[in-house]
């Protein structure tokens, strides 16, 4: 075969991500290029094809551009930031009008447009593109967010589509919307991960030091609640977290894991831009600041002794706890999604995306890092009124939550009596009331910005816009 320009699809960065979604394309038929500045990356790829795959690894960018077919399709997987932007110099010299590439990486969404429009004026396509599921998805079936111009995206659809993760034979990858909406849902997906990550530790923290629960019988939990409602793939993993010994002291490997977390930025993306949406995802907040208080570890030390309580040992009827907190988590967990699905409401008519909700909950069910059971209800929610604002407001959605809400009332109470910190789960339970309330405090506020500011405020009884001169 003449190798020039008989590549379906090219990837820059052969990583574990890039080169997994590289071998995951040639297993489905299609002829792949790869490029990377490492040759030993690039030989690493050589040693996984196997006889049947036809792929070609490059280490030179004109070399790598050469061997695709027009117009080319071309991935970036490279870190987030200057090397997005160093990766399109190095190719643009060998590259043609109405050739695309598509940015993998967690980028920032705001730098997608950037660089969309820069782009755009070369007469080039440029896509970003949300991918979740880790390596293992990568390899054998992700969730994938492609945003950026429809028509172009005609030319992706039959690859990504055949590589995406199934759900009842339907791909877990749609055309996103216009523009950055790609990286815009995938940013928001994180957030919602986030949030997510900090309910089932906060919930391991209750049974583990506020219940002293063992660690057999927790993990146990985890491994039934996965079978129950909250069957996901982060519970999924916490079960199985949560039975691996450590290969030297035999020990469980989580109680020897630092407790000073470490994030990429992702989840903060989400909590900044929804202040300045004005959109409260007051869990994706808090599981942020948990982050960012995790790491004071030194003053915590010297918190902990000089704050003990007295922690009383109460009897509890483990079934009865253990059901208690899976309704809590389960009510959290919808509210959590609520939160970051109100989000995309509001921001895809602020940025123009044209964000199908439906659609994203669909693509979220299989491959991706927050897929769920409760997906499912999302998606039929959203099938219902695509121009639902928020979930809370899906009869079928609030009846779960009524039924749920006094269990994570008594959790909240429970662990305000042993000091066992919650944020993610208060946060749940004052939006979910907050959102509730027809009435909120917020009137008193508008009075107090009118007297030591001159704000002024509106009435309920009649219109116009009023000041006082309150002294």
């Amino acid at each position: 075969m003449n190798r020039k320009e008989q590549y379906e699809f090219g990837i820059v960065g052969l990583g574990v991500m890039g080169r997994n979604l590289l071998l995951n394309m040639a297993d489905h038929g299609f002829a792949v290029a790869g490029f990377d500045l490492d040759k030993q990356k690039v030989s690493l790829l050589k040693t996984e094809v196997s006889a049947e795959h036809i792929v070609e690894g490059a280490t030179d960018v004109q070399c790598f551009i050469g061997l695709l077919r027009k117009p080319r399709a071309i991935m970036l997987l490279v870190p987030a930031g200057k090397y997005v932007d160093l990766a399109i110099e190095s190719m643009l010299p060998y590259l043609d009008e109405g050739d695309i590439i598509i940015d993998g990486g967690n980028t920032f969404f705001l730098d997608t447009d950037r660089r969309a429009v820069a782009l755009a004026n070369k007469k080039i396509h440029f896509f970003g593109m949300g991918i979740s599921g880790g390596e293992k998805g990568a390899r054998y079936g992700p969730s994938m967010m492609p945003g950026g111009d429809k028509q172009a995206y005609q030319r992706l659809h039959p690859v990504f589509e055949a590589i995406a993760a199934k759900i009842n034979d339907e791909p877990c990858v749609a055309y996103i919307g216009n523009g950055s909406a790609g990286h815009y849902v995938k940013m928001v997906h994180n957030g919602i991960e986030y949030g997510i990550m900090q309910l089932i530790a906060e919930v391991y923290d209750i049974m583990k030091r506020g219940l002293a629960i063992s660690d057999e019988k927790i993990q146990e939990t985890f491994e039934q609640w996965n079978h129950s409602e909250l069957q996901s793939f982060l519970i999924e993993i916490t079960a199985e977290i949560l039975k691996k010994q450590d290969d030297n002291s035999k020990l469980l490997l989580v109680n020897l894991i630092s407790d000073t977390a470490h994030a990429k930025g992702t989840g903060k993306w989400t909590s900044q831009n929804a202040m300045e949406l004005q959109v409260p995802v007051p869990v994706i907040d808090a599981a942020v600041t948990m982050r960012d208080l995790s790491f004071y570890k030194s003053e915590r030390a010297i918190a902990a002794h000089q704050f003990q309580l007295t922690n009383r040992d109460d009897d509890y009827n483990f079934e009865l706890i253990v059901e208690r907190l899976k309704n809590a988590l389960h009510f959290a967990m919808i509210v959590t999604y609520a939160q970051g699905m109100a989000q995309l409401h509001v921001a895809s008519q602020a940025y123009n995306y044209e964000i199908d909700l439906q659609q994203v909950a669909k693509i979220w069910r299989g491959g991706c890092i927050i897929r769920s059971a409760c997906l499912e209800d999302f998606r039929m929610a959203f099938a219902k009124n695509p121009q639902l604002p928020n979930l809370l407001l899906d009869k079928e959605i609030a009846k779960i939550l009524q039924s749920r809400q006094n269990d994570l009332r008594w959790l909240i109470k429970l662990c305000a009596d042993k000091g066992i910190p919650v944020a993610s789960f208060m946060a749940a339970l004052s939006y979910f009331d907050a959102y509730r309330s027809a009435q909120l405090p917020t009137n008193l506020i508008q009075a107090q910005r009118d007297y030591f500011g001159a704000h002024q405020y509106e009435r309920i009884d009649m219109e116009g816009i009023f000041h006082t001169q309150w002294d």
